[in-house]
């Protein structure tokens, strides 16, 4: 498969997100916060944005708060000139100050790689907490339209095998409270009671996305989820080796539709809480790291197991998936191949990485 120009990938993504049929006039004239701005699911919300103003003239100022000024430029580069985007450099664990109404926040700030939750614990379920509780309150203050929350998957725990293998928004599992990773977890679910009790006594407009595996243009490649790490092993040109039988089976979502599954629940729902996940890449790990080195064919990569047990023996256990019923019950319907979403992703990493090399 030939892969599309890396400068052209994240623009095409942006692309396909502003052509769904979505109210998006709705937006005209707003100002719109946006926390971390520096990560994947943030920038490409700011993208979004900024490709409503290009080509829809949709006068949307975006603010965009960052606890790390450098990352911002990297991730953002001529973004930060543009006469519609104010950059704002402050930790989100600090109350937010902003002259001016905010008619929308949209909160994304939070330590997502696994790593980071080993190493600051702390940080980490600051950054949900007292994060969503500052800028709730900010929310109130300006009588903001609405509040968008960034959740997680992990906010279900530790869950039973199912027929289906799919989980549904009602659907909790257990999380051990005193385990420090468990910082994340207990960060995101402390995160939406905060959003559901402030909609409930204060009347802010809340929506809980819950993300499951997304991958794509902005994911750092020393993130340590798997889809990182094999896309690090297919640009190095390295054989991906598991250390497990690889049997474990969870839903990948292409970046650009789990945007677009934000903006269908942020725009038409009606409920507090969707999940977003694309059901049709409903793959295992060993099936993962197998669809990546068929996109890169010509490399002749290789999956390979640590231990030749695990090359042999291999069963499946139940999918643990998120289901989007809900969300697809507003028109969402995700437009991302398995393929063609691991394409652009390394697409874009070969045009950047070659870039730096010159």
């Amino acid at each position: 498969m030939v892969g599309i120009g890396g400068e052209s990938v994240v623009e095409t993504d942006v692309a396909e997100v502003i052509a769904h049929d979505l109210p998006w006039r709705s937006l005209n004239g707003t100002r719109i916060l946006v926390t971390g701005a520096a990560g994947m699911l943030p920038s490409y919300t700011i993208r979004t944005l900024f490709a409503l103003n290009d080509r829809h003239r949709a006068g949307i100022a975006v603010v965009g708060l960052v606890r790390d000024g450098l990352k911002a430029q990297r991730m953002l580069g001529e973004a930060l000139d543009r006469h519609d985007f104010t950059l704002l450099v402050q930790d989100v664990t600090d109350p937010v100050s902003l002259s001016g109404p905010i008619d929308w926040i949209v909160h994304g700030a939070s330590p997502a790689r696994p790593a980071l939750h080993r190493a600051d614990p702390i940080g980490t379920i600051k950054a949900n907490v007292l994060g969503t509780f500052n800028l709730l309150d900010l929310a109130v203050r300006e009588r903001s339209r609405g509040f968008v929350l960034m959740s997680s998957a992990e906010v279900y725990g530790a869950q039973s095998p199912r027929e289906s293998g799919l989980i549904g928004e009602d659907s909790y599992g257990g999380i051990d409270i005193l385990d420090p990773r468990a910082c994340y977890s207990e960060g995101k679910r402390a995160a939406e009671t905060i959003a559901a009790v402030y909609q409930a006594q204060s009347g802010v407009r809340c929506h809980v996305l819950r993300f499951g595996h997304v991958y794509g243009p902005g994911m750092a490649l020393d993130d340590g989820r798997v889809q990182a790490d094999f896309a690090a092993d297919v640009l190095a040109g390295r054989d991906i080796v598991l250390n497990s039988d690889g049997s474990a089976v969870r839903t990948y979502t292409y970046v650009s539709d789990a945007i677009a599954g934000m903006f269908y629940a942020m725009l038409l729902g009606t409920e507090t809480a969707y999940n977003v996940a694309d059901a049709g890449t409903l793959v295992s790990i060993r099936e993962l790291g197998t669809a990546f080195t068929k996109v890169r064919p010509h490399k002749n990569l290789q999956l390979l197991f640590s231990d030749a047990a695990d090359a042999r023996s291999y069963s499946p256990v139940a999918a643990m998936g998120l289901d989007s019923t809900k969300l697809a019950g507003l028109g969402w319907r995700p437009l991302v191949s398995l393929s063609d979403g691991l394409d652009r992703m390394l697409s874009h990493l070969e045009m950047t990485h070659s870039r730096h090399d010159d």
